[in-house]
């Protein structure tokens, strides 16, 4: 990355994938940064995730992609099943010579907290990084001199040049800035979880024996199933659409209803279904994107920015993009605003497009009847070597912003 020689002090809010990112990216291009986390430490909560090979570039920017393959899993393949027949739809081949010619990076799962760990690890390294924990951001106020932040626990005030609000789904910063309301619940629900690979047993074993990312996709309803850890841990993930949801109550989305949406699936989804991690229920929310994402010295990142549905497994790969742009364009211009509005143009279109492909790709994947009869007989006839459909998510856009 490009290192600028006048030194900017950029508070981050947020210690997720992307706030550690993006206090990495800043780092890197010659900044000092504090980032902070309104959770007593550092941590990350969920199962698995899929990095891409646009993931994986960012990761290699960021000087952290080989601590993420010491833990991570390169699968063989996505494969796409019929969850109640137990048919084959399609796949994609990973280890083609299709597959290489056209992404120079790796596809990888891994554990959403060996992700984190590595960024945190990286960040602690960082001599220009401050990491502070138990500060719930109440009130920012800016002007042409700075940011100054004030804290939930305490009357100390931090005063920087700019922020970067990375702070998730259910951002304080974008509720006061930008002012849309409440994030969007799509009415599905997931419960997931990575248990020992030991536990998969019998049919299930023969899966988690492949590597290969397994999507059972059916009405309403899909299984997602990759090892993650060395292959030690095995990670499953069941979403359905919830006939009972009220947006004032949790009471929906319940492993009842789990029960009954995968009760007519295959013999292989229904085996897998016990060792599905019940502990709790996760309801599945984006929003419709939007084009303000600077506000003055403040800038959004992440889900803040662009909370997207998981059917493109492009969450945490399109924060660490935001990541490595935001570097990038801090590395460029000497003034924040200027930096900003740079990366925000680089990412904004972007990240809408995959926002909404998201949904549509999970619509694809939830048909039913008629509707999902035609989806297989489409998808079927593909090879396992065209990407031709997939490339542009994979594929990001160079990652330098326009010279100043």
């Amino acid at each position: 990355m490009p290192v600028t020689t006048d030194p900017l002090h950029i508070a981050v809010i947020g210690g997720g994938i992307g706030g550690l990112a993006a206090a990495l990216a800043i780092a890197r291009s010659g900044h000092t940064v504090t980032l902070v986390e309104r959770a007593a430490r550092f941590g990350e909560i969920g199962a698995g995730l899929q990095l891409a090979p646009n993931a994986s570039l960012a990761l290699e920017e960021l000087g952290v992609l080989q601590a993420v393959r010491r833990t991570a899993v390169v699968p063989p393949a996505l494969v796409m099943m019929d969850a109640l027949t137990g048919h084959q739809i399609t796949s994609l081949d990973l280890r083609s010579t299709a597959y290489t010619k056209r992404f120079t990076h790796p596809y990888l799962v891994t554990h959403r907290t060996d992700l984190h760990s590595a960024l945190l690890t990286a960040c602690q390294e960082q001599p220009s990084v401050t990491l502070r924990t138990a500060h719930t951001v109440t009130r920012v106020d800016q002007d042409e001199s700075g940011v100054r932040l004030h804290f939930a626990e305490s009357p100390t005030v931090l005063t920087a040049d700019a922020v970067v609000a990375a702070d998730g789904l259910h951002s304080r910063l974008r509720r006061i800035l930008v002012d849309d309301g409440d994030p969007v619940c799509s009415r599905y629900v997931a419960f997931r979880g990575a248990l020992p690979t030991e536990k998969m047993t019998g049919r299930m074993s023969q899966h988690a024996a492949s590597e290969a990312v397994m999507v059972w996709a059916g009405p309403r309803m899909h299984l997602v199933q990759y090892p993650v850890r060395r292959g030690e841990l095995y990670n499953q993930v069941a979403v359905f659409e919830s006939d009972h949801y009220t947006p004032d109550s949790d009471d929906w989305g319940t492993e009842a209803e789990l029960e009954e949406r995968f009760a007519g699936t295959c013999q292989a989804v229904r085996d897998a279904l016990p060792l599905v991690a019940r502990d709790r229920r996760w309801p599945l929310y984006d929003r419709l994107p939007v084009a303000d994402w600077v506000h003055g010295r403040i800038v959004l990142l992440g889900d803040a920015a662009h909370p997207m549905l998981q059917y493109l497994a492009q969450g945490a790969c399109q924060a660490l993009e935001d990541a490595v742009a935001l570097g990038n364009a801090l590395g460029q211009f000497t003034d924040p605003t200027e930096a900003f509005h740079a990366y925000a143009d680089r990412r904004r279109e972007r990240a809408a497009l995959i926002q909404t492909s998201a949904r549509r790709f999970g619509e694809i994947c939830h048909l039913e009847g008629m509707g999902a009869t035609l989806r297989t007989m489409l998808l079927s006839s593909r090879r396992a070597d065209d990407f031709d459909d997939i490339s542009w998510v994979w594929t990001p856009s160079a990652a330098t912003v326009p010279t100043p």
